[in-house]
């Protein structure tokens, strides 16, 4: 399916790895130039050399959103290599200070905060401009299925990402006539390097192997994924992609979930 993308410049944050770096690699199959960033230029260039895309359609730039001269940067960087950007992707961000709501102090609401409710704004004040320019836009925030149904032990992320929601669906509506669409993807328990990490931490405070504590997470945690499995990136990244496409014409302000059912709730 020819999904209209050829020529469409993208930029995708959080790109070094899982959902973002599967997204740079379906969006460059549909022949979109792509810039990768994420916060090491290092991890940045191996992702990037991983993807072995044609010359001149991959670029790999570090930033990180919670640094407004350094988005400002980025920006002069992108510019200079490709141009004003069409489709941006907003994949980065961290699962932040964790525990009851009685154990996390400020610092870990704050620091949770800026990384993924701050740094999707600061990225989207920054890339406006060239999104509203062309007639023609696609901004895709990735959120996640704590933003409807929060977890206890995960409060600022959950909060976040519920912000992050909002956001998109009020942008939805201020640009929607200028021929920029926002949309938001939900995914639930992928396998990333995020979830490869909590899932190490559980294998270790349980003394289980890693199998049997995601099998035990997904029991007693998401008893309503009913697949029964960490999903993959590219499952999430397809239908990222699509939103970026032609052939969302008509989505706007939606919120995709992607989740094998884990929501309870329709």
């Amino acid at each position: 399916m020819d999904l209209g993308l050829s020529g469409r410049v993208a930029l995708v944050t959080g790109g070094d790895s899982g959902i973002g770096w599967h997204t740079a690699r379906l969006l460059l199959s549909e022949g979109a130039t792509v810039v990768l960033s994420d916060r090491e230029q290092s991890q940045l260039d191996a992702a990037a050399a991983e993807l072995d895309a044609p010359a001149g359609r991959l670029f790999a730039f570090a930033a990180d959103v919670t640094d407004v001269e350094a988005l400002a940067e980025l920006h002069r960087r992108v510019a200079e290599a490709v141009g004003t950007i069409d489709i941006l992707v907003q994949s980065s961000g961290v699962t932040g200070a964790q525990g009851l709501f009685h154990e996390i102090d400020d610092e870990g609401w704050t620091s949770t905060l800026e990384t993924d409710l701050m740094g999707p704004v600061r990225l989207t004040r920054e890339f406006l401009p060239d999104l509203r320019s062309g007639g023609w836009g696609r901004l895709v925030y990735l959120v996640s299925e704590d933003a409807v149904q929060p977890y206890d032990d995960e409060l600022p992320y959950c909060s976040a990402k519920a912000g992050v929601l909002a956001l998109a669906k009020g942008l939805s509506r201020s640009y929607a006539l200028e021929g920029l669409l926002v949309n938001a993807v939900s995914p639930a328990f992928i396998r990333t390097p995020m979830t490869d990490v909590m899932m190490q931490k559980r294998s270790d405070q349980l003394g289980v192997p890693v199998d049997e504590a995601i099998e035990s997470f997904l029991d007693e945690e998401r008893p309503h994924l009913e697949l029964k499995r960490r999903g993959e990136p590219e499952e999430v990244a397809n239908v990222i992609v699509f939103l970026c496409s032609d052939r969302a014409s008509f989505v706007n302000g939606s919120n995709y979930r992607v989740d094998a059912g884990s929501v309870a709730t329709i």
